[in-house]
């Protein structure tokens, strides 16, 4: 791909002696992406190169390889394997798997949004399962959305990019912009908007608005500049997926807002636990629950008693009694920061956008009012206020403080008697009262929310791999019920035992009326090898996947009794018990194998026979005699060229040599007889008058003589006289 002003320079380029760069395939902020070809092991992989900048940077270079091994432990189907890091000659690369078809999530969106839940689901699901993995594994990818999930040409999600939005942020603390996180505005949790910070549950934010984007299509915050994005996503509620499109249920809603809370403390810890709060879902989904409000009610996120609903996220603007330097606003960024941030690994930077409206000063070291829009500015709670008493005259208190008539009516009346004061007290007491109630309202609002969160909850025993028997005996001593839904294979748990519950071991379930749902194992898998042998091969791949098996290698040979394209046997053998999905060989028969027919006129007879019943013709062998040919030699052959197969026939002629006659004696006989009996045995006649002549008509001598074998056909001289 050739590029403005000129080709690529990378493009086939070998780097660090094994990698030849082929064409580009993708270019973002972090990286460009090439095709290249690892000549060492011969395959396809992906490159993705850093740019020059953040190459040359020694920080980010040691950053990036670190990133970069923790990337490579990451082996999991869903996750892009990364095999290889290195540096050449400037190019700071990464060698990973490469996914053919340069499809992603972003694709199925644009095409196919909103989706059904129950495939938004499935999708979220996958994408869920290599985070979990990550998280499991002490890596948070910091840069989820839809361009990082590829999908293969067999329909495969796998996520890439794990640790790279880390290593480019720390190269760029430094920069005069005070840091850039290279990600999308959209999927960004608050929290690494206002204060730089990210865990576990910063993924599950982006999880979150990626599973909004594929109930809806659309984004939850729109603006026309990424500020006014990251301004409402601090600000602002994701909204419900249901708001959007109709018919979603309330326990889905649920799930987004849970996951999408601006306070992190809400969200589910890890992808591990958003994964399992899924899989509850997608369970109410399958069955067709319309409303499920126990489950509505646990998934929902509630504010923590003492927590403030104004203080879970946003930032801090304008905080009375801030000293110096406290929270100076860094040049380039909206939200105030405080100056121990700076030893965090990623801040995001508004003014990094060139969209940003040029209204807004982002430099200024104070930033007046209209930096903050309207009904978001802070009032300052405290301030000392200006007491000022009307007095008679039109002068007010303290303009008379130190008067030397100062007491006067004003002075006697701030300091009246006792109906001043016991209006004093019943407002006292008024407050006492209302703090009181204040105090009990909050106590019930925390009574109540901790048993509608927690209270009403207990922990789901763990039954798996007991009997159902004994799992329904541990579940009624936790007061819970056990309903067994069905039951399934399992490679591992024994046939009868409980496989799975639902409710997951640990997971929340309610203490009464609480129902925990077993499958029980029916033990390890099995089907049986199907009869194959003498079935065409569409019909053999049917009966292989029709009893849970796949098609593995098939090979192909001649076959002088099957035809072409029927199987002639299979490995493992028919009956031969095998695990679902495990490959069954085939051997395929190709025909009978095309046979060169070669001419053997002119050969040896007895050689051309077996050289052709070698082969597997049919040969006849006919004998006749030839003046020309020697005995034995093959006379002529049918056919005597071409393509054959085994078994068709082919004639050869073979010489018996001259056919000899013997020469009859017709000594003393007349002419006319003479000529009759030589006749006879094929000879032609000549005569020849015997010197004298006598005129008589008798035979007295012939050539070749009575007796001698003579070549049929040929002519013998009679002598007459």
């Amino acid at each position: 791909m050739d590029r403005p002003g000129g080709r690529d320079p990378l493009v086939g380029r070998l780097l660090d002696g094994r990698y030849l760069v082929g064409a580009r395939i993708a270019r973002g902020g972090m990286a460009t992406v090439y095709e290249a070809t690892d000549l060492r092991l011969d395959r396809t992989v992906a490159l993705k190169v850093m740019p020059h900048a953040l190459a040359e940077d020694d920080d980010f270079s040691q950053r990036f390889v670190r990133e970069a091994r923790a990337a490579a432990r990451l082996t999991h189907p869903n996750v892009v394997a990364v095999y290889d890091q290195g540096e050449d000659d400037g190019v700071l690369f990464l060698a990973m798997e490469f996914v053919g078809g340069r499809h992603t999530l972003r694709d199925v969106i644009r095409e196919d949004a909103p989706l059904e839940p129950i495939r938004a689901l499935r999708l979220l699901e996958k994408i869920l399962e290599a985070i979990s993995f990550a998280h499991e594994s002490g890596i948070i990818h910091r840069d989820i959305k839809p361009e990082n999930v590829l999908i293969d040409p067999r329909g495969q999600l796998k996520v890439a990019d794990f640790g790279l939005a880390r290593a480019v942020s720390a190269a760029t603390a430094a920069t005069a912009t005070g840091g850039v996180l290279m990600g999308t505005v959209s999927y960004l949790p608050p929290e690494l908007v206002t204060d730089g910070t990210s865990d576990t549950r910063s993924d599950v934010y982006s999880l979150g608005v990626l599973a909004f984007e594929l109930l809806t299509g659309t984004k939850p915050h729109a603006g026309d500049s990424p500020i006014q994005i990251a301004y409402k996503l601090v600000h602002h509620d994701v909204p419900a997926p249901s708001s959007v499109v109709e018919g979603i249920p309330a326990y889905l809603d649920a799930f987004v807002a849970r996951a999408t809370s601006r306070s992190r403390e809400l969200r589910p810890a890890d992808a591990h636990v958003m994964l399992q709060q899924l899989g509850r879902v997608r369970h109410a989904l399958e069955r067709g629950v319309v409303d499920d409000p126990e489950l509505t009610d646990d998934l929902t996120p509630t504010i923590a008693l003492g927590q403030s609903l104004g203080s879970s996220v946003g930032p801090s603007l304008g905080r009375p009694g801030a000293t110096p330097g406290a929270a100076t606003a860094r040049p380039g960024s909206l939200f105030a920061e405080s100056s121990a941030s700076s030893s965090r690994d990623e801040v995001f930077d508004l003014a990094s956008y060139d969209d940003l409206d040029s209204r807004v000063d982002v430099h200024a070291e104070n930033p007046g009012p209209e930096f903050v829009p309207a009904g978001e500015r802070t009032r300052v709670v405290g301030e000392a206020a200006h007491l000022s008493v009307w007095a008679p005259g039109g002068t007010s208190s303290s303009d008379r403080v130190g008067h030397p008539h100062g007491s006067t009516a004003v002075d006697q009346a701030l300091t009246a008697g006792t109906p001043r004061r016991s209006a004093s007290d019943r407002r006292r007491r008024r407050g006492w009262v209302a703090f009181v109630v204040v105090v009990l309202l909050a106590a019930g609002a925390a009574l109540a929310g901790w048993y509608y969160g927690v209270g009403r909850f207990t922990q789901t025993p763990n039954v798996v791999e007991l009997t159902r028997t004994q799992a329904a005996r541990k579940v009624h001593a936790a007061g819970l019920t056990l309903q067994v839904a069905g039951s399934t294979f399992s490679e591992t748990v024994r046939a009868g035992n409980v496989v799975s519950t639902d409710p997951g071991p640990g997971d929340d379930v309610l203490k009464n009326g609480g129902v925990v749902t077993a499958w029980i194992s029916k033990g390890p898998e099995r089907h049986k090898v199907p009869h194959l042998s003498g079935l065409s091969e569409p019909d053999a791949i049917t009966a292989i996947t029709d009893s849970s098996l796949t098609v593995g290698s098939t090979t192909r040979a001649w076959s002088e009794t099957v035809n072409a394209g029927v199987v002639i046997s299979s490995t493992p053998k028919m009956d031969t018990l095998l695990a679902r999905d495990d490959p069954v060989q085939l051997l395929v028969s190709k025909g009978p194998k095309p046979l060169t027919l070669h001419d053997h006129a002119d050969g040896e007879g007895t050689t051309a026979r077996a050289e052709l019943t070698r082969l597997g013709f049919d040969v006849t062998v006919v004998r006749q005699y030839d003046d020309n040919v020697p005995q034995g030699a093959v006379i002529s052959q049918e056919p005597s060229h071409g393509v054959g197969y085994a078994g068709d026939p082919v004639t050869l002629v073979v010489s018996r040599g001259p056919h000899l006659v013997e020469v009859p004696n017709v000594d003393r006989f007349g002419i006319s007889d003479a000529e009759s009996a030589l006749a006879a045995k094929g000879f032609k006649v000549t005569t020849e008058q015997f010197q004298p002549y006598l005129g008589l008509g008798f035979v007295v001598g012939e050539s070749p003589g009575a007796g001698e074998m003579a070549p049929y056909g040929s002519t013998v001289v009679l002598t007459v006289v």
